[in-house]
């Protein structure tokens, strides 16, 4: 024991892991009090990825979030809630024992809102076949809108993939593909042209993760075809702003939101601050809900996708998606305060 105490001094929180595979979990939270609140406070890739994880018996069955606010797809009319879920390395994971309980709560929790998106990607790892097994297994394919990507080149390898996601994801069709960061669009574009009006995907899209490529998505956009963009935006990030949120709304296309907590690092921004005290005028109980309320204000962006393994933050990031959504005047008063900090 002393010894481990040791290791513990030197290297933190990587000790965590070691304890819960040498002890039974109860005996490794009564060793490691600290261990359960600093998961709570980085359960996802968007806070930052946790050494150990949450037990799910502290999150099972929570109450689903109600009153989530839904926006409209354009080229069709469907209403998406305004909070989906992101999975980039928070479901590359083995489904077993505590991992498997809380990645279903979250995904139940998600499915409570009624239609929420579940993105993936082929380059998530075994986020593709941990989303397909866990939507099936709860039985929830109805609840949730299922999304994934094209990361590849060429036509043959592009149909290959979008096959094997559409496996993985137990899905057909898939909601959504998406070509991932602008790998080979145009030949992209001309199979999933053919894969929608087969039916065999639903809408599709384009994705980045960086403003560079802002342009690109912009003339794309102006070209038509396309129903979704999925682009990095947040308080820390708001280039999408000058041009590209008002051109897919002029073009009628939806916006998906990924990075919307800037990979976990608005929360450095405004450590140990506290929250300003009108930020209750727009519900926030939160530094999490403030960042999100910002990008979903805009009226151009129809859902957000921040990632996470958490129930908690998953039930925490739904809630922003409820009650007043700031206008454009409290949203630049948002914009001053993070400044401030």
């Amino acid at each position: 024991m002393k010894r481990a105490l040791r290791v513990l001094r030197r290297n933190g929180g990587r000790v965590i892991e070691q304890a819960r595979r040498l002890f039974l979990p109860l005996a490794a939270r009564t060793l490691f009090p600290f261990a359960r609140h600093t998961v709570v406070e980085n359960a996802s890739s968007e806070r930052g990825a946790p050494d150990f994880p949450v037990h799910p018996a502290a999150h099972e069955l929570m109450p689903p979030v109600t009153g989530v606010h839904r926006r409209s797809i354009p080229r069709s009319g469907e209403t998406l809630p305004v909070i989906g879920l992101g999975t980039w390395q928070t479901f590359d994971r083995d489904l077993h024992g505590g991992a498997r309980a809380e990645l279903a709560e979250v995904v139940r929790l998600l499915a409570g809102a009624t239609g929420g998106m579940l993105d993936s990607s082929p380059m998530y790892g075994r986020a593709e076949a941990v989303c397909g097994e866990l939507v099936a297994g709860l039985g929830l394919r109805r609840e949730i809108f299922l999304a994934s990507k094209i990361w590849c080149h060429g036509r043959r390898k592009g149909v290959r993939q979008m096959e094997d996601s559409s496996l993985k994801l137990r899905a057909a069709p898939v909601d959504l593909m998406q070509v991932h960061n602008l790998e080979d669009v145009h030949t992209h574009a001309r199979t999933l042209a053919e894969w929608k009006e087969a039916g065999r995907v639903r809408y599709i899209g384009l994705t980045h993760y960086h403003c560079s490529s802002y342009p690109r998505l912009e003339n794309l956009v102006k070209t038509g075809g396309w129903d979704f963009v999925q682009i990095n935006y947040s308080m820390a990030e708001r280039e999408a702003e000058s041009r590209l949120l008002s051109t897919c709304a002029e073009s009628g296309v939806a916006v998906v939101v990924n990075r919307p907590l800037w990979v976990g690092r608005l929360f450095e921004r405004v450590k140990g601050k506290p929250l300003p005290g009108w930020a209750t005028e727009i519900g926030c109980r939160t530094w999490s809900q403030f960042f999100l309320k910002y990008v979903l204000g805009h009226p151009a962006v129809t859902c957000a996708i921040p990632a996470t393994r958490s129930p908690v933050h998953m039930r925490e990031n739904l809630e922003a998606g409820t009650g007043v959504l700031p206008d454009h005047r409290l949203r630049m008063r948002m914009v001053a305060c993070i400044a401030e900090t």
